[in-house]
């Protein structure tokens, strides 16, 4: 068997929705150097707005509700929610009775299509609270969305996948509901997601100031530590816009969850993956700290990462540029399965794998030496092109489900055997 054979695609496809819309804020003044001695822009958007009769002003409300409330579940909740975060700086007078309330909100707010232009490098793992025996295994995906402006939000999925050569993948829902900031505590953001009825609904949108450009490929991992306890936790990359950094997500429960910056001399680097429990006591993680080659990790915290060493590097004409992970290690049997990513040339990404010995990860014991998934001549193009990606897989009865990206565009799904797997690698 070849490499390029072991695994088989799927006939279904997740593609951008510009449909999909969330509320965000929205703000606006002046430029620096032309503010001097005039009003807020805002403050006077909002005196604009209540200089006008209340029978119009009411006749607004009807109309911006009309198209609202076909995408919105909660629009009025959201607007009132803004009009109470900005009310303090436009220091209006009087009593702001509730339909003003809204319409200031409003324009204080802006419908945004975070999957347009791209819905790709998925992860998956299986739903906590399910069985790992359970036939048909409910799983969570993960996919970064795309929209105005190059921002990249996470949104979800859900569906089940029983083994064999066919999966289930939930319709998503037609509203997108982004997270409300609860409190912060020691360095940790929690994140209330209460609004949602549905996990497809939630959208981690950027709410730090250090995902002002986007929050990018999430990793998750079901943790179980020493102690037994289990949590969802995920790595992904927060972007200001000028620079790039790892961050933390942990989830408390179905509706919450916290985000917190890793720190240390190898936390600022992108395409972090978390082992899925400590080996020898440590937190283990993957990622590509000098952009090259791949590296293992260990720490006694889980947010502080200083100490790391190179465990493998570009060999084959596939990973010639650079090498990196597609999500967390997979435990089995013979060790610890890990899918990578290989770029080559015309920075083309090709996905391959290697097993790491399960006592000492640092030890890579096999390795593909041709790529197991690459564009392929239908699928060279896209947002990106010669891009096949993903940030993690789930195992099933000795199976692999893997959902990838194409093109930096959509996300589509393999299925293959651990054991054609391991066939067709060579020692590392």
């Amino acid at each position: 068997m070849k490499a390029a054979d072991v695994f088989t695609t799927l006939d279904i496809e997740l593609k951008p929705d510009p449909s999909r819309t969330v509320i965000r804020p929205f703000s606006f003044d002046y430029p620096d150097d032309m503010a001097d001695g005039r009003p807020a822009r805002m403050k006077q958007v909002a005196q604009r707005l209540l200089s006008l009769p209340p029978a119009l002003r009411a006749r607004m409300r009807m109309l911006l509700a009309v198209p609202m409330h076909e995408r919105h579940r909660n629009a009025d909740e959201t607007f009132l929610r803004r009009y109470d975060e900005v009310a303090a700086s436009l220091d209006l007078n009087g009593t702001i009775d509730s339909t003003d309330r809204l319409l200031i909100g409003a324009y204080f707010s802006q419908e945004y299509a975070f999957e347009s232009a791209a819905l790709f490098n998925p992860s998956i793992i299986r739903v906590p609270d399910a069985s790992p025996d359970d036939e048909a295994m409910p799983f969570l995906l993960s996919l970064r969305g795309i929209g105005e402006g190059h921002i990249s939000s996470v949104t979800f999925r859900t569906g089940t996948w029983d083994g064999s050569d066919r999966i289930e993948v939930n319709p998503a829902s037609q509203h997108g509901i982004p997270p409300r900031i609860d409190h912060e505590h020691d360095g940790w953001t929690r994140l209330l997601c209460s609004d949602s009825d549905d996990v497809s609904e939630t959208v981690l949108f950027p709410v730090l100031p250090s995902q002002r450009s986007g929050i990018e490929d999430l990793r998750m991992v079901n943790f179980t530590d020493d102690d037994g306890a289990r949590s969802v936790i995920g790595t992904y990359t927060a972007y200001d816009g000028m620079h790039a950094r790892a961050e933390l997500l942990r989830g408390v429960d179905l509706r919450t969850v916290e985000m917190r910056a890793l720190t240390g001399r190898l936390a600022p680097y992108k395409g972090m993956a978390l082992f899925p429990r400590r080996i020898d006591g440590k937190f283990v993680m993957l990622g590509r700290q000098d952009n090259e080659n791949i590296w293992l990790l260990r720490s006694d915290r889980l947010d502080h990462w200083d100490e790391g060493q190179q465990i493998m590097g570009p060999k084959y004409p596939w990973e010639f540029v650079q090498m990196g992970n597609c999500g967390s290690p997979i435990e089995i049997d013979e060790g610890w399965l890990v899918f990578t990513h290989g770029v080559g040339l015309v920075r083309g990404y090709s996905i391959g794998a290697c097993l790491l010995d399960k006592a000492d990860p640092s030890q890579v014991l096999l390795r593909t030496a041709s790529p197991l998934l690459f564009p392929s001549a239908e699928q060279r193009g896209g947002y990106v092109p010669n891009i096949t990606y993903s940030c993690g897989a789930l195992l099933h009865k000795r199976r692999i489900l893997l959902p990838y990206a194409i093109g930096d565009e959509y996300s589509a799904f393999a299925i293959g055997n651990v054991d054609d797997l391991l066939s067709v690698m060579v020692k590392a």
